[in-house]
């Protein structure tokens, strides 16, 4: 199956999910209403007490946040050790990397509290302005990951059409690129800091993050959510779907530069490891992200029109796959590279650079020793047989 064809039939099956997320009346808008009894109190419906005590939210999702922990934050942080200490020629690609690395990292150290939260029956105890920041490095962690693979995408691209631009004036490109995305990512995740994310619920008897919205007036709930709904609407179409659609067309270009400028005799190969580097790519990304922004949208949209809510697993199940992008990151990006993986090597042998200098100097010159010992020997003998 060719590439354009296998976006499709994933495009395809992305807006079937979409329309059947809003088609029925089973779909997602999860929210408690105040209780008019005890105003400090919510008051939530029957389905979502029962999820929030199912084993989907308090087995299932930690077990995953605990892969994504244990496998995310060693693979992130050598891959910022790497890139900042380990490699000495700088170059667009490897800025871009070294930053989403960095946002991935960033994530990954914040888990533990999710996973605590999980595991206490969704019950969340270090207060409001902890839960802030926690949602903050969450979504902030996954627009700043689709902004840096949409820069690696394009840097990609970039390299084969133009191999002979400038790479000191790509480099000074690459770094103010990088520090844009940071400021903006910084701005545009300002207003998840402007509402509670917090509830606390009549029964169950716990306090949720980010789990439950507060509806103040049930007949209209709009001015409840309305700070959330826009963001999030601003955020899947402008922050996701554009550099989506930047990060297929790039790809794209990239197969067609890529088979014009190859050689016949080393054509096939080479763009059979494109093609599988940039279909995984590809793949990883619109699993990851696609079905986590559609349900945010969904979500939001159903909570402005006040719909209770049957398919909540569902929606914390995509938000949950997002974050497995994090330690799939390392394993796309870095580790395929043989420069990074010996580096990597070199790290945990405690190797420093001047050492791994010394070794690549040293095997050099055996290696022409060699080689200059064989041309002797050779040379006499066939002097030799001559005379």
């Amino acid at each position: 199956m060719d590439l354009p064809r296998l976006l499709t039939l994933l495009l395809i099956f992305c807006g079937i999910s979409a329309s059947d997320a809003t088609g029925g009346s089973k779909t997602r808008g999860f929210f408690g209403v105040v209780d008019p009894e005890n105003s400090g109190q919510v008051v939530v419906d029957h389905t979502t007490s029962e999820t929030l005590k199912s084993g989907l939210t308090t087995v299932f999702l930690p077990i995953v946040y605990i892969i994504v922990f244990a496998v995310g934050l060693p693979a992130n942080g050598m891959a910022v050790w790497v890139f900042l200490f380990r490699t000495k020629k700088k170059h667009p690609s490897s800025i871009y990397m070294a930053n989403l690395a960095l946002a991935d990292l960033l994530f990954v150290i914040w888990t533990p509290l999710k996973i605590a939260y999980h595991l206490n029956g969704n019950d969340w105890i270090y207060g409001e302005p902890l839960c802030k920041v926690l949602v903050g490095f969450f979504y902030g962690n996954m627009y700043c990951s689709v902004l840096f693979i949409t820069c690696l995408s394009v840097q990609r691209y970039w390299v084969v059409a133009h191999p002979l631009s400038q790479q000191r004036k790509n480099n000074k490109v690459a770094i103010g690129v990088c520090v844009a995305i940071w400021v903006f990512i910084w701005l545009t995740t300002t207003p998840l800091y402007l509402y509670d994310h917090t509830a606390k619920l009549k029964d169950p008897n716990i306090t949720t993050c980010h789990d439950v919205s507060v509806i103040h007036d049930l007949e209209n709930p709009f001015p409840s959510i309305q700070l959330p709904y826009y963001y999030f609407i601003f955020m899947g179409m402008v922050v996701f779907l554009v550099p989506c659609v930047v990060i297929i067309v790039a790809y794209i270009l990239l197969l067609r530069a890529l088979g014009n400028s190859m050689e016949e005799s080393t054509a096939s190969k080479n763009r059979q490891k494109a093609v599988m580097l940039i279909v995984t790519v590809l793949v990883t990304f619109l699993v990851c992200f696609i079905p986590s922004n559609i349900m945010l949208v969904v979500h939001y949209s159903l909570l402005k029109d006040g719909v209770i809510n049957n398919g909540y697993g569902f929606y914390i199940t995509t938000l949950c796959l997002a974050s497995l992008n994090s330690c799939l990151d390392p394993f796309i990006y870095y580790f395929v590279s043989e420069d990074f993986r010996n580096h990597v090597k070199n790290t945990l042998l405690c190797r420093s650079s001047r050492t791994v200098e010394r070794m690549r100097v040293s095997f050099s010159s055996m290696k022409y020793s060699r080689k200059s010992k064989s041309y002797v020997s050779d040379t006499g003998n066939t002097q030799s047989s001559t005379c």
